[in-house]
This record gives C-alpha cells, sequence and structure tokens, in this order.
C-alpha cells in the first residue's frame, strides 16, 4: 500500500534535541530534520496522533486513536514517549478519554478533549505529569490553548467565538479583545484566525492586531522558545516566520 503520507496535521513541535521539526497528523507521526524540506514517518507508525506536545529533549506527550495494528482501546488517553515517538506508553486514562487540544510545562498537563462513554468533551488538569486529573470549567469548547512561557497557571485559549484568559490554571476565565483561533504564546501571544490573518500582542491583556498572513486556513501553530513560529495549513504544507508572524518560509512540504 502506498503511504499517505502526513495526513490532517494536528499539531507540530520542536525536539530541542536535534532542532527537528515534528508533525503529528491522522496518519502518524512525521519529523522533518533541521534543514530538511521533506518529513518521513517515524517508526513506520500510522497512530492518529490527535494532541500533542514536546515536554522535552525527545520527550512528547500525546493522544488521540492507535495504530490499528495495535492492540489498543479506540481512545488512547495521555500517553507519552522518551524516543522522539518511536514507541509510546500509557500514563493515564487509556480507554478513556481523547485530547484534541494538549499542553504541558514541567508536572502540570493541560487537556481539552472527548470522553468515551458520554462523548462529552471536558477540559481536565493535571500537577503530576498525567497521572491524575481534576476537571474544570470553559466558557465554551477549546480549540487552542497555550501556556505563558514563565508562568504556567497563566492560560490563553480559544473556542470558535472569542479567546480567553486565565491567571489560575483554568479555574477562572475572563474573555479578551480579538479574534479567535490557534493561539501560540513566547515573546509575544500570537493568533491565527480561521482565514489566515496574523495577530500578534506583547501580552494578551493587550489587544491582538493584524500583522500578516499565513496564506490559507491554519490546521495547527506552534512557537518554540526562541520565538520562531510554526504553522500548519491544510494541506500538510509547514511554514515558519522568525519575525513574530510578519512574514513566512516554507519549512517542510507534505
Amino acid at each position: 500500500m502506498e503511504d499517505p503520507g502526513p495526513v490532517h496535521v494536528h499539531g507540530l513541535g520542536l525536539n530541542p534535541a536535534d532542532g527537528s521539526l515534528f508533525i503529528a497528523t491522522h496518519t502518524g507521526l512525521f519529523r522533518a530534520a533541521r534543514g530538511d524540506q521533506r518529513a518521513t514517518r517515524v517508526a513506520n507508525r500510522f497512530q492518529d496522533t490527535m494532541g500533542f506536545t514536546v515536554v522535552g529533549p525527545d520527550d512528547f506527550l500525546g493522544s488521540g486513536h492507535p495504530d490499528g495494528r495495535d492492540k489498543l482501546p479506540p481512545f488512547l488517553g495521555l500517553i507519552r514517549s522518551r524516543d522522539a515517538g518511536k514507541r509510546w506508553r500509557p500514563i493515564s486514562l487509556l480507554g478513556e478519554r481523547d485530547f484534541h487540544v494538549l499542553e504541558a510545562a514541567g508536572k502540570r498537563v493541560y487537556g481539552y478533549g472527548s470522553d468515551f462513554k458520554s462523548r462529552e468533551q471536558g477540559f481536565l488538569v493535571s500537577v503530576n505529569g498525567g497521572r491524575s486529573w481534576e476537571e474544570r470549567d470553559v466558557p465554551e469548547p477549546l480549540i487552542a490553548l497555550a501556556l505563558d512561557p514563565s508562568d504556567p497557571k497563566r492560560l490563553m485559549a480559544s473556542g470558535e467565538r472569542a479567546l480567553y484568559l486565565s491567571q489560575d490554571a483554568g479555574r477562572r476565565w475572563r474573555r479578551l479583545e480579538g479574534p479567535a483561533g490557534l493561539v501560540a504564546w513566547s515573546d509575544e501571544v500570537t493568533v491565527v484566525d480561521s482565514d489566515g490573518g496574523v495577530h500578534s500582542a506583547q501580552e494578551p491583556n493587550r489587544r491582538v492586531r493584524p500583522i500578516g498572513s499565513v496564506g490559507g486556513p491554519p490546521a495547527a501553530l506552534e512557537s518554540e522558545p526562541e520565538g520562531d513560529l510554526y504553522v500548519a495549513l491544510h494541506d500538510g504544507t509547514i511554514k515558519r516566520s522568525s519575525d513574530g508572524g510578519r512574514s513566512w518560509s516554507l519549512r517542510s512540504r507534505p
């Protein structure tokens, strides 16, 4: 069977171990080495990695649905790889949760997704690396989440209608000015709206202002600590910006 390649990008992440770009998709996890514009499949696996975040060198968290060859339940809960995506092991909620939005810093993990039994979506917070969870309310269903790099209790989230800020790890939320969309938080806050318009602010408390475009509707958005931004388009193209989202260049092609 011909390899379908990266179909429907769910998440992006930069591996601090070597600077390679990882692309989590409906058809598996892919890696584009530094300087390479073509991504290759990781470990010949086809796991549907819906939620994805890099937490350290070669250290990834994920969620979603198993490779059809694995004897696992359809919802993977929280899973972890310590070898850059080659092998994964369950941490918690196996068979119970499918996180579509997943972010982490240190021992703090935030996940938003569906419960297997009820099919209802919920926002869960862990302070011990995902071993146990507490459910918290959100103002509307979430499509994106970003953490303040200097304080993981400060969260910026987006639903389909609006942006929100929490100062206390998701216990309380305040609506922000600006368009809904995918969000990233490094030196500045970046929002990419559903049409691909890029908006930026120094702080989420300040109104985000339009500064550019990624050239189409976004599928995933990520920032690295140095401030570079990465966006995936729905055709699998990955673009990179080194100037806060004002201009973009090709990083990886499908």
